[in-house]
């Protein structure tokens, strides 16, 4: 699916901010972030959103989430995506 945002670009530049010169790339990593947050998306689905490895994930969402504000459930999850995972050979 391919998402589209209009905003002014004095808008997307400042939420943008210095250290994000592609307005595009910090909305991404914005909505990734959140999903993560919200528990709507697995650490897995993270990277795929972002194109990353799942080192570069983990890296990626101890600096956007807070590690350990896990709810109820959700380490279960995770264990059951990463099971799935490590039986289809993905990594």
């Amino acid at each position: 699916m391919v998402l589209t945002l209009e905003v002014p670009d004095e808008i997307a530049r400042a939420l943008a901010g210095a250290g994000h010169a592609d307005p595009q790339r910090f909305a991404l990593e914005a909505v990734a972030a959140e999903g993560y947050r919200e528990n709507r998306l697995t650490q897995k689905q993270v990277g795929e959103i972002l194109g990353l490895s799942r080192i570069e994930t983990e890296d990626f969402l101890a600096r956007h989430a807070d590690p350990g504000d896990y709810e109820p459930g959700r380490l279960a999850r995770e264990a059951e995506s990463l099971r799935r995972c490590s039986e289809s050979g993905d990594r």
